[in-house]
């Protein structure tokens, strides 16, 4: 089982220790014998450890830095949510196709924010402009939030906070099996707690540092039993060489594994491969012996938003992914909900 992050290097904003929870942040860092570095911001952490841009991104990876959110104006975030709430940035695991690699440029640290109260009530007022509408937000677009809250309990705090609204609504995905610390958050039904599953070769090679498919499933049933909605995305689906076999054998994984209790506000979103140039660059000097295949000649382009363009399978491969996933959707999981196809 894959072990709960603990970064092996430490970068704090001197306005943390403003907040309690920055505080408490480098009691506890201290307490455990991390080392901790000043940074004057979250945005300009330099000179990571390592000889070369592999050693420093490996570095970056297992790097924790602790600072203010300034922008409290949330990205859209569709097709999950409305809203994008920023409580954390960057991710431990090393996924090989991670959009975050690009948008996350020369900064793949993690960083948490402490400024948590002030980030919830920015959401309130995205709420209140909506109401009498439900807002969703969405804690995962730019981080795997769950990998590293048994460390800051903000998600928690987010839980709660939103278990007692009206109508703002929470939800968030992970690839990470550590969950124990959120089952007895009061959610009260209003965070629907999603999990990234995969075939097992594509976790096996291309999702390094990241949870196995057993222990996502077990934590799936240990959240379900806890009574928070449940999700699932299948992201990002890849053909490789028994594709249909190895989602097969996901999906009926999953569906004896999970109590009927879960089965019954069940929801699924697909998401297929697809690459852009500049992530296609990042990932091969990242991940030099990367199994991904990401053949310019085999796929189809397509525009995206905001004009940047990506490479995706082809539409006849596209339907053979949607029919053979809605075949098995239909088996295992017949009164779930797809949410989208993309």
């Amino acid at each position: 089982m894959v072990k709960p992050f603990v970064p092996q290097l430490v970068y704090m904003e001197p306005r943390a220790l403003e907040y309690p929870l920055g505080r408490r942040l480098k009691k506890k860092f201290t307490d455990m014998g991390i080392e901790i570095r000043k940074t004057t911001s979250h945005n300009q952490v330099r000179n990571l450890p390592g000889e070369n841009d592999f050693q420093k991104y490996r570095t970056a990876k297992s790097t924790l830095v602790v600072g203010v959110r300034k922008t409290l104006k949330f990205d859209t975030s569709k097709p999950s949510a409305e809203y994008a709430i920023p409580l954390a940035t960057g991710c431990m695991g090393h996924c090989h196709y991670c959009y975050l690699q690009t948008t996350m440029g020369s900064k793949p640290y993690i960083r948490t924010y402490v400024n948590v109260e002030e980030i919830l009530d920015a959401a309130e007022n995205y709420i209140r402009e909506r109401a009498p509408e439900i807002t969703r937000f969405e804690a995962s677009c730019t981080s795997d939030i769950v990998g590293i809250d048994h460390l800051t309990h903000t998600l928690k705090r987010a839980i709660e906070y939103f278990g007692e609204s009206e109508t703002g609504r929470l939800r968030f995905v992970t690839k990470f099996a550590h969950v124990d610390h959120l089952l007895d958050a009061r959610h009260n039904g209003k965070t629907r707690f999603r999990f990234s599953i995969n075939a097992d070769y594509v976790i096996k090679y291309l999702e390094p540092g990241t949870s196995s498919l057993n222990d996502r499933i077990d934590a799936a049933v240990k959240v379900a039993q806890a009574g928070y909605p449940l999700g699932f995305i299948v992201a990002p689906i890849y053909l490789h060489e028994g594709w249909q076999e190895g989602y097969r054998l996901m999906f009926e994984k999953l569906a004896t594994s999970l109590p009927e209790v879960a089965k019954k506000d069940l929801t699924f979103e697909w998401i297929q491969h697809r690459f852009t140039k500049p992530a296609k660059r990042v990932i091969q000097k990242n991940y030099p012996m990367t199994k991904l295949e990401m053949d310019e000649a085999r796929r189809k382009w397509k525009w995206g938003r905001y004009g940047i363009g990506k490479y995706v399978y082809p539409d006849e491969e596209q339907a053979e992914i949607q029919s053979r996933l809605g075949e098995y959707l239909e088996e295992f999981f017949p009164t779930a909900r797809l949410e989208y196809f993309t």
